[in-house]
């Protein structure tokens, strides 16, 4: 059996160490946000030949007044553009600009992949709602979690474990923003309502791996021989093998998808992958190790 609680200053160190990189890195890079949220344009395209250099194409869409354009290659043949929320008719003219740039006398060298236009407004209602998605989400969990351990209030109170499972989570969710304000400073990685939804499916999928363990611990309090903590060592060794491969399952399907599922949901993917495997950790070497240090604080 690993003495995984014994060694709980190690885990949390580690935990707090991730934790305070996640935090500098918002503070200093701040978070790239798309066009979901700020308002704007998206469009994707994909050049048969002659792809133009992303300066080639901010000259030459420069006198269409579309405001910040960003333009980024993506793979070997295709390019997404970024600006202001256009027309149809503006929409239209950016591609026969497009393919002006790279006819070359060929035809139907250019292919629409996608085109997203989201309005101010509309940016601002979605990041609004996103944050309330959250908060509720969390509160419901802490609600669920002190009324399903509400019997379990010896050595330590129902309620803190509802508390400790928001600790890990707002330790998950942390350190996968810190790790997407890194790419975005870096890798002009953008944060859009995929993002969202990812952190939410981070949050349910992490609470189950911490309520599988704290589940075992409350099961196991009536007839353990040991103190509180030899009692959640055992429980975190009897559920350990269960949830690192259920995430191992999860974490191989998930990397199959950032390398082969196309573009538009390799972000997606990779906050998710982020999210679970930091989820799996937390809730084996966090979660419980918080409870015995409320346990042992109030022994003393």
């Amino acid at each position: 059996m690993y003495n995984i609680i014994q060694k709980r200053k190690i885990w949390i160190s580690i935990s707090s160490a991730m934790m305070i990189a996640s935090i500098i890195a918002i503070a200093i890079f701040g978070l790239k946000l798309g066009i979901d949220f700020t308002g704007g344009s998206l469009l994707e395209v994909e050049f048969s030949q002659n792809r133009p250099t992303p300066g080639d194409a901010t000259s030459a869409l420069s006198g269409l007044n579309l405001g910040s354009l960003v333009v980024q290659p993506i793979g070997e043949k295709g390019m997404i553009l970024r600006f202001q929320d256009v027309t149809e008719e503006k929409h239209q003219e950016i591609l026969k600009k497009l393919q002006e740039m790279s006819a070359q006398g060929e035809e139907a060298v250019i292919k629409e992949l996608r085109f997203d236009s989201v309005g101010p407004t509309i940016g601002k209602e979605l990041k609004s709602k996103s944050f309330s998605a959250m908060v509720v989400i969390l509160l419901v969990i802490v609600s669920f979690i002190a009324y399903a351990f509400r019997h379990v209030s010896r050595p330590v109170e129902s309620w803190k474990y509802g508390l400790a499972a928001i600790i890990a989570l707002f330790h998950d969710v942390l350190i996968t923003i810190g790790v997407f304000a890194f790419l975005g400073e870096y890798y002009n990685v953008e944060i859009n309502t995929p993002f969202v939804a990812a952190i939410l499916t981070v949050l349910g999928y992490s609470v189950n791996d911490t309520i599988v363990v704290f589940d075992r611990i409350r099961e196991n309090l009536p007839k353990s021989n040991h103190d509180f903590e030899g009692t959640v060592n055992v429980a975190i060794n009897q559920t350990m093998v269960r949830s690192i491969n259920t995430s191992l399952a999860t974490l191989m399907t998930l990397i199959a998808i950032i390398f082969w599922g196309g573009e538009t949901i390799k972000y997606f993917a990779l906050a998710l992958t982020i999210g679970i495997f930091v989820g799996t950790y937390s809730s084996i070497f966090l979660a419980s190790p918080i409870l015995v240090i409320w346990e042992k604080m109030r022994s003393k």
